[in-house]
């Protein structure tokens, strides 16, 4: 179901279907990653201008296509200057992002053994990625921030989800403890799309 037509909708909805028959996870990713970054470069896709809007105090969501036949949901989100995510997961699936203008930072980490009943993580990686790039994350290796590094610009991309995003766990820093966190669940809502 497409939300709002845009130039070049049939052309991105045709490339992820290719992808997502791909026999395995890490198939499906490696060919969404690829075209994404194809058709971000060839800028033969034009997203709707709301998704250039930002949102006071957060980054936006907005909802572009969910595929009655494969499951999977395709998200713009906008980040306004220095917005970005607590440490956060993906309940467990795979999804593929590529950046749409502007830059974004991030970090992915990896899950240590817990302490006193709490979560650790520790960094692995940082990217700064900027248009025409793209990077997956795939369970059980998808702990990551993501943040606007700019302190005048509006970053821009487009995430592709084998399900819809509708919750996910955020991981919150614990006073005084060097790399433990608590964790909780947060519902995702999403923006208006026009």
């Amino acid at each position: 179901m497409l939300t709002v037509e845009f130039p070049g909708s049939r052309q991105l909805i045709d490339a992820i279907d290719t992808a997502v028959s791909k026999p395995s996870t890490p198939e499906i990713t490696d060919s969404l990653r690829n075209s994404l970054c194809q058709l971000i470069r060839g800028q033969q896709v034009l997203l709707p201008e709301c998704v250039f809007e930002t949102v006071e105090g957060r980054y936006a969501r907005r909802e572009l296509y969910r595929s009655e036949d494969h499951d999977y949901c395709v998200v713009a989100m906008t980040w306004g200057p220095g917005q970005g995510t607590p440490i956060h997961d993906h309940c467990g699936m795979w999804c593929v992002e590529g950046v749409w203008s502007g830059a974004l930072e991030v970090i992915q980490y990896e899950r240590l053994a817990d302490q006193d009943g709490q979560w650790r993580f520790q960094p692995v990686g940082s990217i700064q990625a900027g248009p025409g790039s793209a990077g997956s994350l795939i369970p059980p290796h998808e702990y990551h921030t993501i943040r606007n590094p700019s302190d005048d610009a509006v970053a821009v991309s487009l995430h592709i989800y084998s399900g819809r995003m509708t919750h996910c766990a955020i991981f919150k820093p614990v006073d005084g403890a060097t790399q433990c966190y608590e964790r909780t669940d947060r519902q995702l809502g999403l923006d208006p799309v026009h």
